[in-house]
């Protein structure tokens, strides 16, 4: 007999934001923020476990109120403002297994700023992970056809790809992709236990919705949020109802 897929889903929200404060609590669409990636997890089925490691207790009390357990608060080296995302979910996921006595195979990274999230997106996600045992992580991904540019070793800007040096129609480049891992994005769990978000061995979700790239981390990223959902409501009720 097949032994069960244990998955989990880890949600980080620090209470301090210098570019909005109080963020992880602030209302939208009626609930605060830190709701609606948990209201997401707990709607999948796949995912068996739902917890959100943060540092403030106001967080914590209201994660528990829409069903997320809380292990711990979060210890002081991992809520500064130069945590690593990758420290903080290895640590979130060992001092959980540690607790329950028990080890995850897949584990599941939301946000709380990426709000305009589809469900199935992570039911997909998990989905091909249990089929595809080669794969290390699936996410959400946006394509682009902008041309970009870096600072090379000798500090002279460069072309990030060489087939960037020829300029052509939008229909006929190829696009690049974009993580978007607030949105979605699932990982065997022996990648978190290594302090790695993503694997090498990789399969994206593509996905071209324009509001899905508002990520909320000040002021007027909250505003775009929060007109970009008064236009669906009124232009698009279904899509509101796949994403809140």
């Amino acid at each position: 007999m097949k032994t069960k897929i244990k998955t989990i889903c880890i949600i980080p929200a620090r209470g301090g934001s210098k570019g909005l404060p109080g963020k992880n609590l602030r209302s939208f669409n009626d609930k605060p923020l830190i709701a609606w990636p948990i209201i997401a997890a707990k709607s999948c089925l796949k995912i068996d476990q739902v917890i959100v490691t943060t540092d403030s207790k106001e967080i914590a009390n209201v994660a528990m109120s829409y069903g997320a357990k809380i292990p711990n608060l979060r210890p002081d080296n991992l809520a500064n403002d130069n945590s690593t995302t990758e420290d903080t979910l290895k640590h979130a996921l060992l001092e959980y297994e540690e607790q329950v006595k028990s080890k995850f195979d897949i584990c599941v990274f939301l946000t709380c700023t990426d709000i305009f999230r589809n469900v199935d997106w992570l039911y997909s996600a998990i989905d091909l992970l249990e089929k595809q045992e080669d794969l290390d992580s699936v996410f959400s991904a946006s394509p682009t056809h902008k041309n970009y540019w870096q600072y090379n070793k000798e500090d002279k800007l460069s072309r990030v790809l060489k087939s960037m040096r020829v300029y052509s129609s939008r229909q006929e480049k190829k696009a690049i992709y974009r993580e978007d891992t607030g949105l979605a994005c699932a990982s065997r769990a022996s990648i978190w236990r290594q302090g790695r978000r993503i694997g090498d061995n990789v399969e994206i979700l593509i996905n071209d919705n324009f509001e899905t790239s508002i990520d909320i981390h000040d002021e007027f990223d909250f505003y775009m949020a929060e007109k970009a959902l008064d236009y669906l409501k009124k232009n698009n009720p279904e899509k509101v109802k796949l994403f809140l």
